[in-house]
C-alpha cells in the first residue's frame, strides 16, 4: 500500500461535495433575488407613500352657550346739567367748587346785574301808574252812570268811559305781567344745582362778564349725579341677536384691577351706524359709593345667548378664491372635498360657522396649495381606523374687540 492511498477522496465525495455546493450556491442565489424583489417592492410602497400629501385635521370645536364679548366702553353720569346763566351781569361770588356734593336747590353762585335790577324799578313803577290810571278811571265810570238817569250825561259817553276803564285794566295785566317777568329773571341771579349731585366743573370766576340766556361757550357749572351712571358701548352687528335688553353684563376698570361692578344693559339705539358697523348700546351701572367717575374708559364683558350651539374651526383653515369661502375636508376615504359656508362670528384665531360644516366633517387645519376635490390625502397622526383624534372644545370663550 502507498503512503497516499489513506487520504485519496473517492469519485462519489466528490460529486456529493460538488451538489452541496451548488445547493448552497443556488439558495444564495434565489434568496438575494427575493429579498431584492422584496426591498423594491418597498421602496415604491414607501415612494408611493411620500406622494401622498400628510395633512392635520380637526372636528369642529363648540362654543359654550355661555360666551361673552368683551368691549371698551365709556362711563358717563346718568344725569348731567351744564349750567349757564340766565341773566347777563358781573359774577358777585360762588359757593360750590369741583368735587362739592349740592342737594337740588342749593346756591352754586350769584349774579350782579344792576341794569336788570332798574329795569325791575322801572317796570314796577309803570304798573303802580297803570294801576292808577285804572283806578281814576274806574271811578269817573262810576260817577257818570249816576247822572245817566237825569239824562245828565249820555249813554255814548258811558260806554266810551267804559271802554276806557277796560283799556285800563288791560295795560295793568299788562305791566304786570311784565313786572313778574322781570322778577323771574332776577331769581335767575342766584345760580342753584338743578337736583342732587356733585360740581364736575367749574368755568368761572369772581367778577368775570356773565352773558346770558346765550347757552354757547363753556358752561358756568356742571353738576352730574354720579349715584347712578350710562355705559355706552359700540356693539359690531354680527353680535346683535345674541344680546338681549336686560341682561346683566360685569365692568371693570383700570384704577380697580382686581375688582368688578355689576351692570344692566338698558337700552339700544335699534339701527346701525353705516360708519363703524355697530349699534350703541347703553348700560346702567349703579354706583352709591361714587368708586366710579364720569368719563373714565371702562371695559365691558356682555354675556350672549344664542339658540344653537355653533361650531368653531382655526382662521387657517379657511380658503377664499373665486369659488367663494370654503373650508378643506377629508371624507372617509382619506379624499379632499371642499364645502362653502358662511362666518357667523370672527374670533381671531377661531372662527364661529354659521352654516355649511357639521360636527362631523374632518376640516384640514392647513390646506396645501394646489389641492383639489378628490385628492388622495393622508392624515398625520391617525390611528389604525383612519380617523383623526377627538372633537376639539374651545376653552377661551371670551371674544375681545378693540
Amino acid at each position: 500500500m502507498r503512503p497516499d492511498q489513506g487520504t485519496r477522496v473517492s469519485p462519489r465525495k466528490l460529486r456529493l461535495y460538488g451538489t452541496v455546493a451548488i445547493g448552497v450556491l443556488t439558495a444564495v442565489v434565489v434568496t438575494g433575488i427575493i429579498t431584492r424583489s422584496k426591498g423594491d417592492a418597498q421602496l415604491k410602497e414607501w415612494t408611493d407613500a411620500q406622494a401622498v400629501p400628510s395633512v392635520a385635521v380637526t372636528l369642529p370645536g363648540t362654543k359654550p352657550l355661555n360666551a361673552t364679548l368683551e368691549l371698551p366702553g365709556r362711563l358717563e353720569a346718568y344725569s348731567r346739567a351744564p349750567i349757564y346763566a340766565r341773566v347777563s351781569g358781573y359774577l358777585k361770588g360762588w359757593k360750590s367748587d369741583i368735587g362739592a356734593q349740592v342737594k337740588a336747590g342749593q346756591e352754586l353762585a350769584e349774579i350782579e346785574a344792576p341794569d336788570l335790577d332798574q329795569q325791575l324799578l322801572q317796570a314796577r313803577a309803570d304798573l303802580a301808574n297803570a294801576q292808577a290810571a285804572a283806578k281814576l278811571s274806574a271811578a269817573t265810570l262810576a260817577r257818570r252812570k249816576t247822572l245817566l238817569a237825569s239824562n245828565f250825561v249820555s249813554q255814548q259817553e258811558i260806554d266810551e268811559r267804559s271802554a276806557d276803564l277796560a283799556s285800563k285794566e288791560a295795560q295793568v295785566k299788562s305791566q304786570q305781567a311784565n313786572v313778574e317777568r322781570l322778577e323771574a329773571l332776577a331769581a335767575y341771579k342766584l345760580v342753584t344745582a338743578p337736583f342732587d349731585g356733585v360740581v364736575t366743573e367749574r368755568n368761572t370766576d369772581v367778577g368775570a362778564l356773565i352773558s346770558g340766556g346765550t347757552g354757547s361757550g363753556a358752561a358756568m357749572f356742571v353738576v352730574s349725579n354720579v349715584s347712578k351712571l350710562r355705559l355706552y358701548v359700540n356693539v359690531p352687528q354680527s353680535y346683535l341677536p345674541a344680546i338681549k335688553m336686560g341682561a346683566k353684563a360685569t365692568v371693570t376698570v383700570p384704577e380697580y384691577a382686581n375688582r368688578t361692578f355689576p351692570a344692566t344693559i338698558e337700552a339700544s339705539a335699534q339701527s346701525v351706524d353705516v360708519s363703524s358697523g355697530t349699534t350703541r348700546m347703553q348700560l346702567a351701572i349703579e354706583n352709591p359709593k361714587g368708586e366710579l367717575r364720569p368719563g373714565a374708559f371702562a371695559n365691558v364683558k356682555l354675556s350672549l345667548s344664542s339658540d344653537v350651539q355653533p361650531l368653531s374651526i382655526p382662521a387657517s383653515a379657511l380658503v377664499f378664491n373665486s369659488s367663494g369661502l370654503r373650508v378643506a375636508t377629508v371624507t372617509a376615504g382619506d379624499k379632499v372635498l371642499f364645502k362653502t359656508i358662511t362666518i357667523a362670528r370672527d374670533l381671531g384665531r377661531e372662527i364661529e360657522i354659521a352654516s355649511g360644516l357639521s360636527p362631523d366633517d374632518r376640516v384640514i387645519v392647513t390646506p396645501l396649495d394646489g389641492i383639489a376635490d378628490g385628492d388622495q390625502v393622508r392624515i398625520a397622526g391617525a390611528g389604525k381606523d383612519g380617523k383623526d383624534g377627538k372633537p376639539r372644545t374651545s376653552s377661551n370663550s371670551t371674544t375681545k374687540t378693540e
